[in-house]
């Protein structure tokens, strides 16, 4: 969804009509077909290239090595000096691929051509279809190359570009995904979009070859019409990026949180939690904002909405239960099936929710996946000097002398395969038989002999016969089944999990993105924190991982003479130290400003390192002078000096991630009571207001909601006033482990006055009885101070949760 006042019908239709793109569905369409038309537009996926006995991003250094009898070796095209992993998937498609740039744009104008954009990332299943089905053959290259320019674009490379089409995609079409292909004039503005198109006719959708032919002869028989429906359409966009013609007034949080929480009421699914239907994403910038709205309502059922949905995310396919993390989406409402790519975004995310659900639930449950989630980051995401890759692919090959990938063959078993793992370490059950041990993991896990996955919910069979795990009851359910003691179930369950885990191994892993993004790994840093918070055992390791990603993002991923981040850089292998990085390079976008900022802030908390908060106010900074609009207010997701692109824009909606400047308001709440600055809060009320006009404000923009019911509502200061000493940290700590997004801590050392940030502070609040004492203050008014820590937590429950049941 985005900011943007009411479209002209008569453009959409026009396009649609008279170009014939998009078919209609017809009310005899089986339940099947129009489920596998929701997940072709919902999702991508991809098919990696790389299929190896170990893992390594593609590289485009030379033409895929020639076996006996087989073809010659395919010759490679410009992307083949690409760093991005997604363009060298492409890099020996008989397709004359441009990357995004000047030489494509003047051939364009040159010849006066269309320019065939297409978009996608490495690990996205439906892209990797696309290419096999497409991009791979001769003669739909053939056409490509004689009536397009063609260029191929990495999404998370370029987000500038890939958010500006997409939008153009959202309002011609009303929903979007990757693939996402669009054609432009040699000057940029676009034409026409969609997602994937099949090879063949199918899904009730035209072919690709078809859509071509169709544009090119719309091209030369009447360009005029296309020039100006595209202007029109343009236009209407530019027009989103004006000032709202209303504002935010005193009082408005609390009746835009009523109207968000009554929308998530209507729209959540009571049988399998989340909101909606299928397909299911985990919407984290949701969940989060729904811890907020019950910490500010007491509302017990907002809490079962949230608590019930991460549970059911926790228990479905979509998690990872043999080893840890979590798929980016399920394609049917129960959670059971999925797209089986994992991405960091994702990880990062879920994180800090489960962190936030244990806070308010202390249920260990959600420890344990956020601590799987961690295991899985340091094991196969991480690059050896501290970053995080961007993600894994879903498709990968069924064995190593295979030469086709499918989708989910690393993660999915058959009932055989796994009955026969257990029966070979039958020793590992002590008293329990294998056959037992087995009977029970099946039943725990809903394994079926023919498989457990619904045809209607895979639809290129590349699941058949395959068991997808998921608990569909309970540990306790289970114990009761088999009159079995918790811990004995618990120990079953590692354990047959760690037998399948090593058998996994020896399969064909999955392609690796080792592209390193810096927002992404904003996101993981404040994880890492929000899971340490929680002060579980392993609060130590979380917090040196936390500490390595910050040195490894300070050193690789920021110019300190131009005090500018850095998008992205490369690894080239698994355990290999290399960095490569983009010549050009491409510079940080609002997002990765944003979520960087977020994640000092949570370091900070997580550790009350000052310098670490200084980073984030140096950063908040230069984002304020690369892409605030001064005219009307909030940010633009690009520099003024982008080169190629057609517009600046304001994204507005919170998705799988949230929006830069959803982030950006929260962050400027916090730095402003931090530092005690009022520039602060001024830009964060005139962002605010920017999307005022955003209807419903609080279910496209939830994580912007949390950010207003700050602004609005104000903060929460604890200041902990003593030297650096046991009895102070231990206060502290207390203060950690409660979920109260509007908290910030602040420690005042009496011995050290030049370590405060904000003086006003030093001298307002003092030791009692020279005890370290502690002040909870809501906008400049205080309790009374404590000097015994049992009563510090006991107030923090009284203060904040002394609803909850």
């Amino acid at each position: 969804m985005f900011k943007v006042r009411p479209l002209l019908p008569r453009i959409r239709s026009s396009l649609q009509t008279t170009l014939k793109l998009q078919a209609d569905t017809s009310p005899s369409e089986s339940e099947s077909v129009r489920r596998n038309l929701r997940l072709l537009h919902n999702g991508c996926r991809s098919r990696a290239v790389s299929n190896q006995k170990f893992r390594t991003m593609a590289t485009g250094g030379e033409a895929p090595k020639e076996e006996s009898g087989a073809e010659p070796a395919k010759q490679g095209n410009r992307l083949v000096a690409s760093k991005s992993p997604y363009l060298l998937q492409h890099a020996y498609n008989p397709v004359d691929w441009y990357p995004w740039g000047e030489e494509a744009f003047e051939k364009a104008r040159r010849e006066n051509k269309i320019i065939f954009l297409s978009v996608g990332y490495s690990t996205c299943h439906w892209c990797h279809v696309m290419e096999h089905e497409s991009f791979e053959n001769p003669d739909t290259a053939a056409f490509l190359n004689e009536h397009f320019v063609s260029i191929k674009l990495d999404r998370e490379e370029r987000p500038d570009i890939d958010k500006i089409y997409m939008k153009f995609l959202l309002m011609t079409k009303g929903s979007g995904g990757w693939p996402m292909n669009v054609w432009l004039t040699p000057d940029l503005v676009p034409l026409v979009a969609g997602t994937y198109f099949p090879h063949k006719p199918q899904y009730g959708m035209h072919s690709f070859i078809v859509v071509l032919k169709t544009i090119a002869k719309k091209w030369n028989a009447d360009k005029e019409f296309l020039l100006t429906t595209g202007s029109s359409m343009l236009s209407t966009i530019l027009e989103s990026q004006s000032a709202a013609e209303v504002s935010f007034k005193e009082g408005s949080a609390i009746d835009k949180l009523s109207e968000a929480i009554n929308i998530h009421k209507q729209r959540f699914d009571e049988t399998y939690g989340g909101f909606g239907s299928e397909p299911k994403f985990p919407e984290v910038p949701r969940i989060n904002f729904l811890f907020h709205a019950y910490l500010v309502t007491k509302d017990v059922d907002v809490l079962d909405m949230v608590i019930e949905t991460l549970n059911q995310i926790g228990k479905g396919g979509i998690n990872d239960h043999i080893f840890g993390g979590f798929a980016r989406y399920a394609t049917t409402e129960d959670w059971h099936n999925v797209h089986f790519e994992k991405m960091l975004y994702d990880q990062g995310q879920l994180m800090g929710a489960f962190a936030n659900a244990y806070k308010v639930s202390r249920d260990e449950t959600f420890l344990g996946y956020g601590d799987k989630i961690y295991k899985y980051l340091v094991k196969d995401l991480s690059h050896p000097m501290g970053g995080f890759y961007a993600g894994e692919d879903a498709d990968s090959l069924p064995t190593h002398e295979d030469k086709v990938k499918v989708e989910g063959a690393f993660y999915a078993w058959t009932w055989d395969e796994i009955q026969a793992a257990v029966q070979d370490q039958a020793q590992r059950f002590d008293d329990i038989t294998a056959e037992r041990a087995f009977e029970i993991y099946a039943y725990h896990y809903d394994l079926k002999p023919p498989g457990n996955v619904k045809a209607s919910s895979d639809p290129h069979g590349h699941l058949t016969g395959k068991n997808i795990l998921i608990i569909r009851g309970s540990e306790e359910d289970t114990c009761a089944n088999f009159k079995l003691e918790a811990d004995k179930l618990k120990k079953l369950l590692a354990t047959t999990n760690d037998i399948l885990h090593v058998l996994r191994e020896q399969r064909p892993r999955p392609h690796l993105d080792t592209k390193i993004i810096c927002a992404w790994n904003g996101l993981v840093l404040s994880g890492l924190c929000k899971l340490a918070n929680c002060y579980s055992a392993n609060r130590e390791q979380y917090m040196q991982t936390a500490e390595k990603l910050l040195d490894f993002l300070r050193k690789e991923m920021y110019d300190p003479e131009r005090k500018r981040l850095i998008r992205s850089c490369y690894g080239v292998a698994v355990g290999d130290e290399t960095l490569e990085k983009n010549e050009p390079q491409i510079d940080g976008f609002l997002d990765d400003y944003a979520f960087l900022i977020k994640g000092l802030l949570d370091y900070y908390k997580a550790t009350l390192d000052v310098d670490v908060l200084h980073w984030a106010k140096e950063l908040q900074e230069t984002q304020d002078t690369l892409f605030w609009d001064d005219q009307n207010g909030a940010y633009f997701f690009s520099q003024q000096d982008a080169p190629n692109i057609i517009m600046r824009y304001k994204e507005d909606h919170d998705g799988a991630e949230p929006c830069g400047n959803s982030v950006s308001a929260g962050n400027l709440v916090l730095l402003a009571h931090y530092y005690d600055e009022s520039a602060y809060i001024q830009k964060a009320g005139k962002l605010l207001n920017f999307f005022a006009d955003v209807s419903p404000f609080g279910h496209a923009l939830p994580e912007m909601l949390s950010a207003l019911l700050m602004y609005e509502n104000g903060l929460d200061l604890v200041a902990v006033v003593g030297p650096d000493s046991p009895d102070t940290q231990r206060f502290v700590e207390i203060c950690r482990k409660f979920y109260i997004p509007s908290m910030i801590i602040v420690h005042v050392d009496p011995s050290n006055p030049e370590e405060v940030l904000n003086h006003r502070l030093q001298k307002k609040f003092k030791m009692v009885g020279g005890k370290t004492t502690v002040y909870i203050c809501h906008e400049r008014a205080c309790r009374m101070p404590v000097t015994d820590p049992q009563q510090l937590e006991d107030n923090l429950v009284a203060y904040f949760f002394s609803k909850r049941d």
